[in-house]
């Protein structure tokens, strides 16, 4: 999947108290999700974050 001309295969998705799942946005490589998803995460909310790549299953 692109978005505009750039290839974004990764996934930083949020799940909150409910279960419902949000996606926060696409990334182009792995570290800088997973780098998005950790400072979310360490702002001590008490959502989940993951990240995936496009195709993935799904937690």
């Amino acid at each position: 999947m692109t978005e505009g001309n750039a290839v974004l295969p990764w996934l930083v998705i949020r799940q909150d108290d409910n279960g419902n799942r949000y996606r926060v946005g696409r990334y182009a490589t792995k570290d800088e999700a997973q780098k998005i998803a950790d400072s979310l995460d360490d702002r001590g909310h008490k959502q989940l974050y993951w990240v995936e790549r496009i195709g993935q299953p799904a937690l």
